[in-house]
């Protein structure tokens, strides 16, 4: 299973290929034993979120990790690297992958971090171009925040030029402008730089881009 906010692969629209930098956020559910032999990339920053299982990454540069539930992975393509990444869970695993276009080159990096211990209710710095972020990206002027809200709570997002919102599990009510019910596998673009509250109508997890540029 798989969900697209963008065109990708053979789900091709022309007036949906990007948001900002943004230009992949895929929802995938890969069975036991199953991935993506390895194949190219170039000139991405590749992060990834794991919602539930394990997911082995492997790469010609040597990069390897297990990544399971709290942790992100971002792999700097630069000129061309390849890369593999298999279901090393028993059951179903269930992950967030996104793609940015870079806006600095530099030699293929893989980069990983446990970020569990600082998760809360409050959206939290997981990936960024700013300094001291968990996982650095080369894109000046985005970051990749994440929430994990219990029922009943609220979570605000800082203002910026352009959001992604995307509910990865539970309900919540995204207050900005208008209330405007979300659900999982609902993904909400805003581009006005106002504050936006997330309230939890259900216990949630909850991941946004902030960008700053295109």
């Amino acid at each position: 299973m798989s969900r697209h906010s963008f065109s990708f692969g053979p789900y091709y629209d022309p007036t949906n290929t990007a948001f900002g930098c943004l230009i992949a956020h895929n929802d995938d559910v890969l069975a036991a034993g199953a991935g993506f032999p390895e194949h190219p990339h170039r000139d991405l920053e590749i992060v990834t979120w794991v919602l539930a299982g394990e997911l082995e990454h492997t790469d010609s540069e040597g990069g390897s990790a297990a990544l399971r539930p709290g942790m992100v992975g971002r792999l700097s393509t630069g000129s061309g690297v390849r890369h593999a990444e298999t279901n090393a869970a028993d059951g179903d695993t269930r992950y967030v992958q996104m793609w940015l276009v870079p806006d600095a080159d530099g030699v293929p990096s893989y980069e990983t971090a446990d970020v569990s211990d600082a998760l809360g209710d409050g959206f939290v710095v997981v990936a960024s171009g700013i300094p001291l972020a968990p996982v650095r990206l080369r894109r000046a002027g985005a970051t990749f925040l994440v929430a994990r809200t219990p029922t009943g709570r609220s979570a605000t997002i800082p203002a910026a030029p352009l959001l992604h919102i995307y509910v990865a599990r539970g309900r919540v009510t995204l207050v900005a402008n208008a209330p405007i019910a979300l659900a999982e596998g609902d993904a909400v673009r805003i581009s006005d730089a106002s504050p936006v509250r997330i309230d939890a109508v259900e216990d949630a997890e909850v991941l946004a881009w902030a960008m700053f540029s295109s």
